[in-house]
């Protein structure tokens, strides 16, 4: 999502960048990576093909669909079948693959679950399981859905993975987490580090953070990353960056430990 333009828009401050930090992310073990064909638009998709194709055997791409871009770079729905069906082929193509490895049916809205379409939530995982189907995607995931979606999504077919805003600022998403740990679905923290838009509050801003950054000889990014892989093992990090630096930087938050008193410092945050 960093990889485009400010506000995830138009082409990236630095192409050659761009390209290093994919190339550097797959160096270094990252075999994992989300995107979506509206980041850019056809931004970020061309980088990933520009810099990885022919891709690594291991390497899962995700996307998603059930957005779009108006021309000034604000957020809409594109939720109707035909949409759904236009998104899935745009990232057949740009990507260069037959099938996309997982899909993510993200619902557009000012909050979870408000799909800012008439289109029922129920008439869209048809049309991605149909799409699955068709062999055109391996595994259906869900972003930006309720307790309630998820529970219908589950109900009404196999769900590989959920997308949700979670941060040591924003843990009112739990319950999927929990719900995710029970069914044996990775749980993906968007936004792991607060909003990546300006005025919205940053984890590595937070003073506790910084006090058990500074402790523990680590970055603030890192305790930030490192507090959501204690979640469980089920949690999945999509930290984004145009950096090749930072990526190194969240790579390395693998390896944190954050001990008892850490953790301690760091549960008052939570909103």
């Amino acid at each position: 999502m960093q990889l485009p333009g400010p506000r995830v828009f138009g082409p990236p401050r630095d192409r050659n960048e761009a390209v290093a930090v994919l190339r550097r992310a797959v160096e270094l073990g990252v075999n994992h990576i989300d995107t979506a064909q509206y980041y850019g638009p056809d931004v970020a998709n061309d980088l990933i093909h520009e810099a990885l194709y022919p891709y690594p055997d291991d390497l899962v791409l995700v996307s998603k669909v059930g957005g779009a871009r108006d021309t000034d770079g604000g957020w809409i729905p594109a939720q109707r079948p035909e949409q759904l069906r236009q998104g899935v082929e745009e990232n057949l193509r740009s990507l260069s693959v037959e099938r996309v490895d997982v899909v993510n049916l993200r619902l557009m809205g000012d909050e979870a679950g408000e799909t800012g379409s008439a289109v029922p939530f129920e008439e869209q995982l048809t049309t991605m399981v149909e799409l699955r189907e068709e062999g055109k995607i391996g595994g259906i995931g869900l972003s930006n859905v309720t307790l309630e979606q998820l529970r219908t999504g589950l109900a009404h077919t196999q769900i590989a993975c959920v997308q949700s805003q979670m941060s040591l600022l924003q843990r009112d998403t739990e319950p999927l987490l929990d719900l995710c740990r029970e069914a044996g679905i990775p749980f993906v923290p968007f936004f792991p580090l607060g909003s990546a838009f300006p005025g919205m509050p940053k984890v590595a801003e937070q003073p506790a953070v910084r006090e058990v950054a500074d402790r523990l000889g680590a970055t603030p990014a890192q305790v930030g990353l490192a507090w959501l892989l204690t979640r469980g093992p089920h949690v999945l990090l999509i930290p984004g960056t145009s950096s090749v630096a930072h990526l190194e930087e969240n790579h390395a938050a693998g390896l944190l430990e954050l001990d008892a008193p850490a953790l301690a410092r760091l549960e008052d945050l939570g909103v």
